[in-house]
C-alpha cells in the first residue's frame, strides 16, 4: 500500500512501514485486535523510540492518555483531538474520524489552546467560526514520538506537529485554492475544562500574543489562566474576532501556501511565555526540532536495552517505557517561575536555582501517586533516578507553598483525588536510594503532618473544603475507617476498608523513615498503627471486611461485590493489599500453605477474565467483569503476582506473572493496552517491570530496599544506571533458554554467584553487574 504524502517527511526507522500498514489495516479491520501477529525480532540497531506505537489503547483514552507531538512531562503536549468533551473519552480518540482541533494542554484537569487551520471562503466566512471541523483518515496520518501528521480533507490541509518542552511547533501546507487562515478556539469546552474569557490581540507583524482561563473543574476548585505567544514566519494580513464565539481568526497571505507556528505557553506571565519560545525554539527548522524531540526520547527509552523476543514484544515494550515517562506536566517556566494556587491569592512562585541561574528541578501537575508503590517508585527509582528526585522536590515545594504535600496537584493547587497520603511511599523510596538527601528532618515533619488529623490522610476524593471523608479521627480511635462514614460524603472513595489498608501501609512507610532518622517513640507509633489492617480482616470469611461504626461487620457481605467498602476493587482484590506485613496476613488466613492455595486459585479464576475487568475502566462495574478476584486492569491488586515470592513459591510468581504479561500487556491495537486506565505512567510502568523481572512488594521504603524477581521475557535487558546517583555503570539479566514455554527459573547467580532465594538489594543492582538466570519448562 502506498501512503499518499503531499510533502516531505521526517525521516523514519526502519519498522515504520510496518506501523504504519498496520494503521491502515487497523481502520478497516483487518490487525487482529488483542494480539497482533508476531514478526521476526527487530534490527538491535534500530532506535528505542522507532519501536514506539503511539495508537496504543487509543479507542479508550482519556484527556491526558495520548501524547505525540510532545517531549518527556511537557508543558505542550501537542496533538489532533476528536473529542474534546469531558475528561474521559476525550483527546485524541481513534475510531473518531473528525479532527476538532490540534490543542496544547493534555494534562490532569487541564486543558488549553486549541487551534485550526482552515480554507476560508466567500460561502463559509462567518460560519467557520462555528462549523471548522474536518474529516481525516488513518491512512494519510503519521504519528510517532515527537511528532504527528494529519490531512484535514475538508480543506485539503496537511497540518504537522512538532515540539520543544514549552513551545509547540505547526507547519501547515495548504492548498491552492482559498484563503489560508488559523482559528483559534479559544472559548470552548476542552476535555475536563471550559475555556472561557480568550483574547488574543496583534503584537507585531508576524506575531500574536493571549491568554485564556481554563475554568474550575469538580476535582481543581480554582481557575487557572494560560498565556500565550506566538510567531508565525509570515506576514499575518488581518485578526477578526467573532463576536458570537469570542473566537479569532487569524489571515496570512493569500499566496503563501506553507506556514509555520511556534506556539509558547506558561501559566505564570505574558513575560515568561516569551521568554520560553526565545529560550527553546530560536530557528524555524522543523526537521530539526522533530530530531531533538526523537533523540531526547530515545536518550531515556535507551536506558533499558532488550534482546530477544518477537518484534511485536519489543514494541510493546517501549511503547510501555513511554508512557512510563509521560502524562505528568510541567508547569515551571524555562527561568523557574511557576503558578502557586495553594493560598487564597494567587502568586507567582520562583524554583531554586543552581550555580548557573537554572532551576534545580522543574514543577509539575500530576495525577496521584496512588499505586506508584508497585509501579513508578521502581522504575523510576532505578532507572530514572533524576526524574523521581524531580518529582520529589516538586511535590515538596507545594508544602513549602501551601503546608500539605499533595498526592495529585492541579493547576498550581491540590485537588484531592483519590485517597491517603499515597505521596509517602514515594518520597520515602527516594530517600531509602539515596535520591533525595537533603534536609531530610524537615521532608519527615511535612510527611508526618499528612498523617495526622490536619494532613491530606484525613480526606477522601476531592474532599476540598472538610477533613471528614477520609475517615481518620476512627482509624486513630478505633483502629480502622467505618463504612459508611457516619457523617455522611463529603468526597469520593469513603471506603472504609480500603482506607484502612492503605492507611496502615502508608503508615508502614513513614515508620521506615522515623527509623533511619531515629525518631523511635514516633517509629514505635507509626509500626503499630500499621497493623491496623489486621482489624478489617474477618477470621471466619477469610477475607477484608467492612466494618460499621459500631464494629459490626457488614452484613451479607459479598467478597466479589464491587466497591461497597473497598476502593476501585472487591473485597477479594483488597484482602492482599498488606505488603508490609505479609507474614501477618498469612498468619491470619491460616497460615501459609492455605495463603498460596487461596490466592493461587484467585489467579485460576481470573484467568478466565483476562485478568482484568473488562476492557475499559468504565466497565469496572459492570457485572460481568466486576466479580473478577484479581484486577490487572487497576492498582489496588497489581502486586498479587509476586507475593508468591514472599510465601516461598517463587515458582507461582513466574508463572502468573508471565501470564498478566501475556494477556493483558502483550497487545498492540488501538483497541487494548491498559483497558483505558493507564494513569499517567502507572501501569506502563508495571508492564515493563513484568517484562525485566524486577518488582518491589513495599514501593522500595525499607533500608537498601528488597527487589523480587520475576520471570523476563527477553533474552537479555542491560540498564544504564545514572552514575549521578549509583556506582555502578550497568545492571543486565541475562536468561538462558528463555522461551514462552520456558518460564521458570531453575538457577541464578549474581556476578557468576549462586543467588539463594528470590530477592537482590538495592545495593547489589546499583553497583552493578549481570544476573543470569537459567529457565526451565513450567510444570
Amino acid at each position: 500500500m502506498v501512503l499518499k504524502q503531499k510533502n516531505s517527511y521526517p525521516k523514519k526507522g526502519p519498522h515504520y512501514s510496518w506501523v504504519y500498514l498496520c494503521i491502515a489495516l487497523f481502520s478497516v479491520g483487518f490487525c487482529e485486535a488483542q494480539k497482533p501477529k508476531d514478526f521476526p525480532a527487530s534490527d538491535p540497531a534500530s532506535d528505542p523510540v522507532d519501536l514506539v506505537y503511539p495508537l496504543l489503547d487509543t479507542e479508550n483514552s482519556r484527556w491526558f492518555f495520548f501524547s505525540s507531538a510532545s517531549r518527556p512531562f511537557g508543558m505542550v503536549n501537542l496533538s489532533p483531538d476528536t473529542e474534546i468533551d469531558g475528561a474521559w473519552g476525550s483527546g485524541y480518540r481513534y475510531k473518531t474520524d473528525t479532527v476538532k482541533g490540534f490543542s496544547h494542554v493534555h494534562g490532569w484537569q487541564i486543558s488549553g489552546l486549541s487551534v485550526m487551520p482552515v480554507v476560508v471562503s466567500d460561502e463559509n466566512t462567518e460560519a467557520v467560526f462555528t462549523d471548522f471541523y474536518s474529516k481525516f483518515s488513518h491512512n494519510t496520518e503519521q504519528v510517532f514520538p515527537g511528532y504527528h501528521s494529519v490531512e484535514l480533507e475538508r480543506y485539503g490541509i496537511r497540518a504537522e506537529l512538532t515540539s520543544t518542552k514549552r513551545v509547540g511547533l505547526h507547519r501547515y501546507s495548504f492548498p491552492d485554492s482559498g484563503r489560508p487562515a488559523i482559528l483559534f478556539n479559544l472559548n470552548t469546552m476542552l476535555g475536563p475544562s471550559a475555556n472561557a474569557n480568550g483574547m488574543m490581540e496583534k503584537t507585531g507583524n508576524r506575531s500574536l500574543s493571549g491568554s485564556l482561563a481554563m475554568e474550575p473543574t469538580h476535582r481543581r476548585p480554582k481557575p487557572f489562566k494560560l498565556y500565550f505567544k506566538i510567531k508565525l514566519n509570515v506576514d499575518i494580513d488581518s485578526v477578526r474576532q467573532d463576536e458570537g464565539t469570542g473566537n479569532y481568526l487569524v489571515y496570512t497571505d493569500s499566496g503563501i501556501k506553507n506556514i509555520l507556528m511556534k506556539v509558547a505557553i506558561s501559566y505564570t506571565s505574558l513575560e515568561n511565555a516569551t521568554t520560553n519560545l526565545d529560550s527553546e525554539l530560536k530557528h524555524w527548522d522543523f526537521e530539526k526540532t522533530v530530531a531533538d524531540s526523537k533523540k531526547e526520547w530515545n536518550d531515556l527509552l535507551g536506558r533499558i536495552q532488550i534482546e530477544g523476543g518477537t518484534e511485536t514484544a519489543q514494541r510493546r515494550f517501549y511503547t510501555d517505557l513511554w508512557h512510563a515517562l509521560q502524562g505528568r506536566r510541567t508547569i515551571s517556566d524555562f527561568n523557574g517561575s511557576y503558578p502557586d494556587n495553594t493560598d487564597e491569592k494567587f502568586r507567582i512562585g520562583q524554583l531554586p536555582l543552581d550555580e548557573n541561574g537554572n532551576p534545580k528541578f522543574a514543577h509539575y501537575n500530576s495525577d496521584s501517586f496512588w499505586g506508584a508503590q508497585w509501579t513508578l517508585n521502581t522504575l523510576w527509582g532505578l532507572v530514572y533516578p533524576n526524574i523521581m528526585q524531580d518529582f520529589a522536590l516538586s511535590l515538596l515545594q507545594y508544602q513549602k507553598d501551601g503546608g500539605l504535600v499533595p498526592r495529585g496537584p492541579s493547576g498550581g493547587n491540590y485537588t484531592y483525588v483519590m485517597t491517603g497520603a499515597s505521596s509517602t511511599p514515594f518520597i520515602v523510596s527516594a530517600i531509602q536510594k539515596g535520591i533525595l538527601t537533603e534536609d531530610l528532618e524537615s521532608v519527615y515533619q511535612a510527611l508526618k503532618k499528612n498523617h495526622m488529623v490536619n494532613g491530606i490522610m484525613a480526606k477522601a476524593g476531592y474532599e476540598h473544603n472538610t477533613s471528614l471523608g477520609g475517615g481518620l479521627k476512627y482509624y486513630l480511635e478505633d483502629g480502622y475507617v467505618p463504612y459508611p462514614i457516619p457523617e455522611g460524603k463529603f468526597g469520593g472513595h469513603q471506603d472504609g476498608a480500603s482506607l484502612t489498608l492503605e492507611y496502615a501501609y502508608q503508615d508502614w512507610t513513614l515508620a521506615q523513615l522515623a527509623d533511619k532518622l531515629g525518631h523511635v517513640e514516633d517509629y514505635d507509633y507509626f509500626l503499630s498503627r500499621s497493623k491496623n489492617y489486621k482489624n478489617v480482616f474477618d477470621v471466619s470469611t477469610g477475607w477484608m471486611r467492612p466494618k460499621n461504626v459500631d464494629g459490626q461487620w457488614k452484613e451479607d457481605y459479598d467478597p466479589y461485590q464491587h466497591e461497597h467498602g473497598f476502593i476501585e476493587s472487591n473485597g477479594a482484590q483488597a484482602t492482599w493489599f498488606v505488603p508490609h506485613d505479609l507474614e501477618g496476613l498469612v498468619e491470619l488466613m491460616g497460615g501459609s500453605k492455605k495463603a498460596v492455595e487461596k490466592l493461587n486459585l484467585q489467579f485460576e479464576t481470573a484467568k478466565k477474565l483476562g485478568f482484568t475487568s473488562g476492557s475499559s475502566h468504565s466497565q469496572e462495574l459492570h457485572p460481568e467483569y466486576s466479580r473478577i478476584p484479581i484486577n490487572y486492569g487497576n492498582q489496588p491488586s497489581i502486586q498479587t503476582a509476586f507475593i508468591f515470592n514472599q510465601l516461598n513459591r517463587p515458582e507461582l510468581t513466574q508463572y502468573w506473572s508471565r501470564k498478566v504479561t501475556e494477556k493483558v500487556f502483550s497487545g498492540l491495537s488501538p483497541s487494548t493496552g491498559y483497558n483505558g486506565d493507564e494513569d499517567q505512567g502507572l501501569m506502563g510502568s508495571l508492564a515493563v517491570l513484568l517484562k525485566i523481572g524486577l518488582f518491589q512488594m513495599n514501593g522500595g521504603t525499607e533500608e537498601n530496599p528488597q527487589y523480587q524477581i520475576g520471570s523476563p521475557i527477553f533474552d537479555s535487558v542491560k540498564i544504564r544506571l545514572d552514575q549521578n546517583f549509583y556506582p555502578g555503570k550497568t545492571f543486565s539479566i541475562k536468561t538462558i533458554n528463555n522461551s514462552e514455554d520456558t518460564i521458570q527459573i531453575k538457577n541464578s547467580t549474581l556476578n557468576g554467584e549462586k543467588i539463594e532465594g528470590s530477592a537482590l538489594l538495592h545495593s547489589q543492582i546499583t553497583e552493578g553487574g549481570e544476573l543470569v538466570l537459567k529457565m526451565i519448562t513450567s510444570k
